[in-house]
């Protein structure tokens, strides 16, 4: 599965995909899902391109957008994708909690993990819940891979959040 984000409006030819429009205060987006992948878009440097590795719930239904953004470096790739193969997979179980896609880049190194949620006060309860304390425990600790493999992340991660329209 591949996740395209493409800049407003989204072109007709796409149009037919399964896509959800992101809205911040700063840009509109078009977030497309597709069993194959897209190599004509690709190629646009406007778009940013992922294959999913991981993926739980659905693609619709949501109204609040989460986009956990980590960099990557090419060694720490291996480590990254199993420790999130091999996640706890509680986000799942929370009030709200619409889908999940863990997206490798294929253009840059950052990854992206994507959660709907059906709103950002569900998104909010996620961060305020036992199961999110849970599934973070070890970011901080010598079990954190931040601690294990210090140079696996060239540049601080960020999150974006977006409504869905």
């Amino acid at each position: 599965m591949y996740i395209y984000l493409v800049p407003s409006p989204i072109p007709d030819a796409l149009a037919a995909y399964p896509h959800l429009t992101l809205r911040s205060e700063d840009e509109v987006r078009i977030a497309l899902e597709s069993s194959e992948r897209m190599v004509n878009i690709e190629s646009d440097d406007h778009v940013a391109a992922y294959e999913a590795f991981d993926a739980a719930g659905s693609w619709t239904g949501g109204g609040f957008a989460v986009l956990n953004n980590i960099p990557v470096t090419e060694d720490g790739r291996g480590d990254f994708e199993e420790r999130f193969k091999n996640r706890a997979r509680k986000v799942e179980e929370e009030p709200g909690f619409v889908g999940i896609r863990v997206l490798r880049p294929l253009k840059d190194d950052t990854y992206v993990v994507l959660t709907l949620w059906q709103s950002e006060a569900h998104f909010k309860g996620w961060q305020e819940s036992q199961a999110y304390s849970h599934a973070h425990r070890n970011r901080s600790t010598s079990e954190g891979l931040t601690a294990q493999k210090p140079n696996m992340f060239p540049r601080p991660s960020f999150v974006t959040t977006y409504t869905i329209t």
